[in-house]
């Protein structure tokens, strides 16, 4: 079964600068501009954003 266009894989990025990324995946229809969401970044040990990279 092939993978949906909708749902596309997405790098997220920490604003932080210290070059952690997460993978997820998104919904197209839900979120059209780039995601950003709050994770732990574990380079320091605390809560960033995490912006979708292309």
């Amino acid at each position: 079964m092939a993978r949906s266009t909708a749902r596309p894989v997405v790098k997220l990025k920490s604003s932080a600068g210290t070059g952690v990324t997460y993978v997820t995946r998104k919904n197209r229809s839900n979120d059209p501009d780039r995601l950003v969401l709050r994770k732990f970044d574990p380079v320091l040990g605390e809560h960033v954003l995490f912006r979708e990279e292309r």
